[in-house]
């Protein structure tokens, strides 16, 4: 692959991915672009780089007519049929498969930091290799893994925080359309984007009260030692950017490098807002999580200073308003676990019962589909198992868990 700017992008040559770009068009298949003014729509659309196939080239006769036409998919810039909701598998057939990716990565995550704090490089390939199965399980059916990441341990934040947002940005990227191999580099990137916490004194990293001053600007160089641990280890390009600069924001306003606008790419821009959310959705020794519909409210509000509305907007879309594993009430006083997402209708996804609020008494286990006809029960509001006492994590393990 080689990487260029738009301005020397030619007709004939084979575009492997964009790199690079500002405008919310979102170029969704690679190809070769074939005219000037299929290059003149891609610079339109706020393409800043791209990165090309200079072995796959077409030859061109004066006329910018192909001369030598090859096999090809659909040129670059044109739409292409893709559902991001397919699935192949059901939750309950891809969700054993899920839950050992999950636990293969709690491992190689707790390896990787023993690694540092020794003094020894880590080893890339394995978390590559992870990457390739959290997105595969994702294109079978991305609630399973989904449904995984809203079972937090809060004394387990620094692990399983990297892990649900390497899950969660593989999620978003294939609903934007990414190709799978740009999604490999996002998910490695992601699961390693706060491995310089290592750097990081603990009383400052797990400190529950405000940080001083001096705190925070120690608390903020994690993000320069991710890369600098990254690039040691070999790795370049995507990965290292959502490790370096996952705290930049739009405005200039966030750091360690103080990037802004057009010096934040699609990728970086996607990881801030993944990252985000997963942090305030995440249980915490000194903190409770927030409920997603809280935090989705907090990323809204902080566009277009710090996020991009409309991968906001379009992450929203994809998760869900109530994601899968999140605990819901419905009118009828019965409570339940989101198991099935609903993109056509997403206030109607399936919920499996376990609890009746009004008698406060758990019941037998039933699976409702909100969207069905004959189904007179609708969600009424998202709620916290601590308000009912209930052990989540347990049911999690003994009722969805194979």
């Amino acid at each position: 692959m080689k990487t260029l700017p738009i301005n020397q992008l030619k007709p004939g040559m084979f575009v492997q991915s964009v790199t690079k770009q500002t405008g919310k068009i979102r170029i969704k298949n690679q190809g070769w672009v074939k005219t000037q003014g299929s290059i003149d729509k891609l610079i339109k659309a706020g393409i800043l780089e791209i990165a090309i196939d200079p072995d796959k080239t077409l030859t061109l006769d004066s006329d910018n007519k192909v001369v030598e036409q090859q096999h090809n998919p659909q040129p670059v810039g044109d739409a292409a049929a893709f559902d991001p909701w397919h699935t192949t598998h059901s939750v309950s057939a891809e969700m054993t498969k899920a839950n050992n990716l999950y636990n293969e990565a709690r491992s190689l995550q707790s390896k990787a930091f023993d690694d540092i704090r020794n003094g020894n490089k880590i080893d890339i390939a394995p978390f590559q290799e992870l990457a390739t199965g959290f997105i595969d399980s994702v294109f079978r059916n991305q609630d399973a893994l989904a449904c995984i990441t809203r079972m937090r341990d809060k004394d387990t934040y620094l692990l399983e925080h990297s892990i649900n947002v390497s899950i969660l940005i593989s999620i978003f990227a294939k609903h934007l359309g990414i190709e799978k191999t740009i999604i490999e580099e996002l998910a490695t990137g992601a699961l390693l984007h706060d491995i310089g916490k290592i750097n990081i004194p603990d009383e400052i990293l797990n400190k529950p009260g405000k940080l001083t001053d001096a705190e925070y600007q120690t608390i903020q160089d994690h993000a320069r030692f991710s890369k600098e641990i990254l690039e040691q280890a070999g790795l370049s390009g995507i990965a290292v950017d959502i490790a370096g600069f996952h705290h930049e924001r739009l405005d200039g306003s966030g750091y360690p490098f103080g990037k802004s606008a057009e010096e934040i790419s699609l990728y970086v821009r996607m990881a801030s807002i993944v990252d985000v959310y997963d942090a305030l959705t995440a249980e915490r020794v000194y903190k409770a999580g927030m409920e997603p519909i809280k935090a989705f409210k907090i990323l809204k509000d902080g566009c277009p200073d710090s996020f991009d509305g409309d991968l906001v907007t379009k992450f929203i879309q994809c998760i869900g308003v109530h994601p899968v594993g999140t605990l819901v009430k419905l009118e009828s006083q019965k409570l339940g676990v989101v198991t099935h997402s609903n993109p056509t209708s997403p206030l109607k996804p399936q919920v499996k019962v376990f609890y009746n609020a009004k008698h406060a008494r758990y019941t037998e286990i039933q699976d409702i589909n909100l969207a069905n006809s004959r189904c007179h029960d609708s969600l009424e509001a998202a709620v916290r198992p601590t308000e009912f006492n209930i052990d989540l994590i347990r049911f999690f393990k003994n009722s969805i868990l194979p």
